[in-house]
């Protein structure tokens, strides 16, 4: 594309911060569409939030106002490994979700209603029924809700995969690159990093996760972002049957597990309450008593599970917000600006579609998405009404 071949290498028609899934398939994208891209990583394409989460692909589940982008996303995976030329341990086995509350299987029941009207098919299964299809679920399930077009991947390979077809598509992407400052001169975004290289452009992509909030803030739109750790395990190999991802929807966040077994075995397991983390030094600790109140609600959707060994655990940084919606669209007060973060811990599966529709938006102005309900906008509106 000749359009790199007219700018100076310190210069772009966009700047991307944050390699996670969304920064580097939007990086991916922008190039498909003829924009020269910069993309900035602090450290490693997919080292955080992007390659430590459970690695869930579902779409069962998100609020409604999601689904419309859920779904542009689904077909993204659909072709994922055309796209990026790595199969990234994506298996569409489909997502599982059971209840052991008669109050919550009432509203999963109505959600698969609901969902039903933005074009995802749920089957619903009563007890026995489940246990027939998937006779491994605990007698404890009321229900099932089963999404067969879902699926899960390996997160460690799919930001970097989405990384390097940028880069063969001719994104310049810098790794162990921290950003220091943002500042807009005239038309241009200035980017200055740790070792001194700078960067500049017309249009800049803040898709650095926890990170975001402080830049966002520097640039005049602060949000109330919280940064946490979800806790996450691996078991030994156990003989492979589970395909599809299983969780156990509550209204208890202590008993709201996931896991998912991967073909060589081991059944990788996530949720519970988040942990502590630091920003600065950019570390997320596990917290063994998380595990020990995983495990007995992991063996009440899985009995098998209950003399298993764990092998490992883990945690990440993932960003929250008070509404469990990310913050994705235009700045409310800078042209040229553009966010997309915040994604609550279920960015996972969003990441390609979010990344499409980020550079349909900053190439044509507007997307065929909607995605007006998350709006930087929306908490600027909220401060002036305290």
């Amino acid at each position: 594309m000749s359009i790199q071949n007219t700018i100076p290498s310190d210069a772009a028609d966009v700047i991307i911060i944050g390699g996670g899934i969304m920064g580097a398939s939007a990086a991916l994208f922008l190039r498909e569409r003829g924009r020269s891209v910069i993309l900035l990583e602090r450290g490693l394409v997919g080292q955080q939030a992007s390659g430590v989460n459970f690695g869930n692909v579902r779409r069962q589940g998100r609020y409604l106002v999601q689904l419309p982008l859920s779904n542009r996303s689904y077909g993204i995976w659909r072709r994922l490994s055309s796209l990026v030329g790595e199969d990234c341990e994506m298996i569409h086995a489909g997502h599982l979700r059971v209840c052991i509350r008669p109050e919550q299987a009432a509203k999963v029941e109505a959600y698969a209603l609901e969902a039903k009207a933005y074009g995802l098919d749920l089957e619903l299964l009563n007890s026995t029924t489940l246990r027939q299809k998937f006779p491994y679920i605990g007698r404890e399930a009321v229900l099932g809700s089963y999404s067969p077009l879902d699926g899960h991947a390996n997160p460690r390979l799919v930001a970097p995969a989405f990384g390097r077809a940028a880069r063969r598509a001719g994104a310049r992407v810098e790794e162990n690159t921290e950003v220091l400052s943002i500042v807009k001169t005239g038309e241009d975004f200035h980017v200055s990093t740790r070792g001194g290289a700078g960067f500049r452009a017309p249009t800049l992509l803040i898709t650095a996760g926890a990170w975001a909030g402080s830049m966002a803030a520097s640039l005049g739109e602060p949000v109330p972002l919280v940064a946490r750790g979800p806790q996450m395990g691996v078991t030994e190999p156990l003989p492979y049957r589970i395909l599809p991802s299983l969780s156990h929807s509550s209204p208890h966040e202590h008993e709201t597990v996931y896991c998912r077994q991967v073909t060589r075995g081991n059944i990788v397991f996530g949720g519970g309450q988040r942990n502590e983390v630091d920003l600065v030094r950019v570390r997320a600790y596990p917290n063994p008593e998380s595990t020990l109140n995983q495990m007995p609600q992991l063996q009440r959707l899985l009995p098998g599970l209950a003399n298993v060994r764990i092998i490992r655990t883990w945690s990440g940084i993932e960003s929250y917000l008070p509404d469990d919606l990310p913050v994705m669209g235009p700045s409310g007060k800078m042209p040229g600006l553009y966010y997309a973060f915040g994604f609550c811990g279920a960015g996972f599966q969003l990441g390609p579609g979010v990344g499409d529709v980020m550079a349909e938006l900053i190439d044509t102005g507007a997307t065929t998405t909607p995605i007006e309900s998350f709006s930087i906008t929306r908490f600027s509106v909220e401060r002036s009404h305290v």
